[in-house]
């Protein structure tokens, strides 16, 4: 093995990592949570950019984003616990973030409540909205108010839905497509002109034809795509009228919007069906989706789970297992349907609200209920979460379609042994059936 010369702490040493281990950033556990902590930074600067949009700021997250960023700046921590404890300290910086854009959505939006919602393309020009912006959508619900052009949401914009000052503008009609991955096949079927609000958007194939009717907002950008760095949609609304009619697919109907404020009003129903054995046990199935092989696996899970759960989901992880009919559920009387879609990736602020109210029901921490989490993960925001997670010492999460690449074998070591993080396995419906089993 040849020797190499490191530049930051000036000594030779053999192969990839530096010999001076704790005191070099070429050490391979220093630079891996560093990176853990720069792409949960990236994920809840998400977050803080849609609550901020909403009026919601907070000096202590400010604050901490710049102590955060700081810390990973060259030869400034080169000490494992302290830069451990910063990666959990971001998770909860996270949950404060998660909250305020929450409580953001709420006020802005009104309360959340269960809707019945209409899937697919209806006669007469229309506009198609992804990504995760509300505030975008809601503008631009304002300005096509008077005009017969209808508003579908695509993608993670599907629980736009449950916000009732969103759903009484008539010209929102309905959702169509599934999951990012998917949008260069339904943008091209769509069309009418498309908005891309956040990330998770695609660069269309040099054989789509839907560029010119493709728009993206402030930092978002496609090569060759017209940017709106503002509010304005007029030019959207312009190219939807000189378009027209669309043409019309078959219609299905769907419920969505089950918030966690949804959950928590029926709590006492919740609670009774549990110890009454209506509601065997909780499963979060959601998160980020993927085009990668191995992500069946959740699809495979929630079909294989017992009748007698619950399935809770979010994120665009949701379009994996909503295809399936998981029937309904009665919990204490009150029926409903058995996979509940509490919405966004950063609704996973509601998931664990509805964990942290069961847990004091039931006298008892969250490790302690019967819940299994199995999460999809792709990009920055889903580690965000995953961190705030961690930081709140939930453990025994499964986490797929494989772990994260940059967390190193002695991180993950850590990881393992504090919070039980393991990658999901090979097959979903074994998985879910020995969860059941207790031997799993």
């Amino acid at each position: 093995m040849s020797l190499m010369h490191c530049d930051q702490c000036e000594q030779t040493f053999r192969g990839e990592a530096c010999v001076d281990m704790g005191v070099c950033g070429k050490n391979p556990d220093v630079e891996s949570l560093q990176k853990i902590l720069l792409y949960g930074l990236k994920g809840m600067a998400s977050y803080k950019h849609h609550a901020r949009r909403l009026g919601k700021v907070d000096e202590e997250v400010e604050a901490f984003i710049e102590e955060a960023l700081f810390a990973t700046v060259t030869n400034v921590n080169f000490d494992i616990p302290s830069l451990l404890n910063m990666v959990l300290e971001c998770g909860r910086m996270n949950l404060k973030t998660m909250q305020l854009l929450n409580d953001g959505h709420v006020e802005v939006m009104g309360k959340p409540s269960p809707v019945e919602m209409t899937e697919g393309i209806q006669d007469g020009p229309g506009i198609l909205i992804t990504g995760h912006d509300m505030v975008d959508l809601k503008r631009l619900l304002e300005q096509v108010e008077g005009t017969d052009i209808k508003v579908y949401t695509h993608g993670e914009m599907m629980p736009a839905h449950m916000y009732p000052e969103l759903r009484k503008h008539k010209n929102l009609a309905g959702h169509f497509g599934d999951a990012w991955q998917k949008q260069r096949d339904e943008f091209e079927r769509f069309g009418g002109p498309i908005i891309g609000t956040t990330n998770c958007v695609l660069i269309p194939w040099a054989t789509n034809t839907y560029s010119d009717r493709f728009y993206t907002t402030r930092a978002t950008a496609v090569p060759g795509i017209r940017v709106l760095s503002g509010d304005d949609f007029s030019e959207v609304i312009e190219r939807a009228k000189q378009i027209g009619n669309l043409k019309p697919t078959a219609l299905k109907k769907s419920t969505v919007g089950f918030h966690y404020s949804v959950l928590l009003d029926a709590a006492d129903h919740i609670v009774k069906a549990v110890q009454t054995g209506e509601v065997k046990r909780f499963f979060v199935i959601g998160g980020c989706d993927g085009a990668e092989p191995g992500r069946n696996y959740f699809s495979d899970y929630a079909a294989n789970t017992p009748a007698d759960t619950l399935i809770l989901t979010l994120g665009c992880g949701k379009y994996r297992i909503r295809q399936h009919d998981h029937g309904t559920i009665k919990l204490d009387g009150l029926e409903v349907p058995r996979l509940l879609d509490m919405g966004q990736c950063n609704d996973a602020y509601g998931a664990i609200q509805v964990a942290l109210a069961l847990a004091n029901a039931f006298k008892c921490g969250v490790n302690d209920l019967p819940l299994t989490m199995v999460i999809s993960w792709f990009e920055q925001k889903a580690v965000a979460v995953l961190l705030t997670l961690l930081h709140l010492g939930v453990k025994g999460i499964r986490l797929g379609p494989a772990l994260p690449a940059f967390i190193s074998p002695n991180v993950l070591a850590i990881l393992q042994e504090q919070f039980d993080l393991q990658p999901i396995g090979t097959d979903g419906a074994a998985d879910a059936k020995a969860v059941m089993a207790g031997t799993n």
